[in-house]
């Protein structure tokens, strides 16, 4: 068998897609296992509150504890750096890596990597997040070089609540975005159930959905030397 490979996830405390999707995804690498560690999480908006949970130093004090279980590799399992900025989960990768001597990645910066290597520019953003905080999104994006031709946002600011999105929903979202002909459809959230619905979803339009908390498993399967196109059933990305 080959040798185990720990992933590391840091995740939000009210998050509760994370730890079982990701485990389902794992499921045929018997030699990989999934570990979370939380930082408290609660509501996503532009206050200055919310915007303090995601700071640098709460992220690592969650990764003081799971590097206990000795991962292989670790990194934020969320979304924020899509409207706080793409260079924050860049300089907290960093830090990881300085800190507790293994690879790091981040949701946000696995679905740039995605786009960027598949060259997707014309994308549409599916979310669960309230207006100004779906605007950031957009906007970060669009600096980026990217054409957002399509967007669907749920107007949530309770991070308990996103999970809570029915199946039906976010299948329309992601239907009704399709329908402008984008590269790439992103769910931007990783507390949204997307990626179960992603396979289907895909056969179905014949674009390339790019599921956040898919992408993470995706980016750290690759950096654990782990071939993605193991992964089937999930969506294309993991064909990449």
């Amino acid at each position: 068998m080959d040798p185990p490979l720990r992933i590391g996830m840091l995740t939000p405390s009210s998050n509760t897609v994370v730890e079982p999707v990701v485990t389902d995804i794992l499921a045929s690498l018997p030699e990989v296992t999934a570990h979370a560690a939380r930082l408290r999480v609660t509501e996503i908006s532009l206050t200055n509150q919310s915007q303090s949970q995601f700071a640098t130093e709460t992220m690592l004090a969650a990764g003081d504890l799971l590097a206990d279980a000795q991962v292989g590799i670790m990194g934020w399992n969320g979304t924020s750096a899509s409207w706080l900025g793409f260079d924050l989960d860049q300089r907290l990768c960093d830090a990881i890596t300085t800190r507790f001597a293994v690879p790091a990645t981040s949701a946000v910066l696995a679905i740039n990597e995605l786009l960027e290597t598949l060259g997707c520019q014309r994308i549409a953003m599916v979310t669960p997040y309230v207006d100004d905080i779906q605007a950031r999104i957009l906007s970060q994006y669009g600096d980026a070089g990217y054409e957002c031709v399509a967007e669907r946002h749920s107007g949530e600011s309770v991070n308990y609540a996103f999970a809570e999105i029915t199946s039906s929903e976010i299948e329309r979202q992601i239907r009704e975005v399709a329908t402008d002909g984008p590269d790439a459809i992103i769910v931007m959230c990783t507390n949204m159930r997307a990626a179960p619905l992603v396979n289907r979803l895909e056969e179905e339009t014949g674009i390339l959905i790019i599921d956040s908390l898919a992408a993470y498993v995706w980016k750290a399967l690759r950096l654990g030397g782990i071939d993605t196109a193991r992964i089937r059933g999930w969506g294309r990305l993991f064909s990449r």
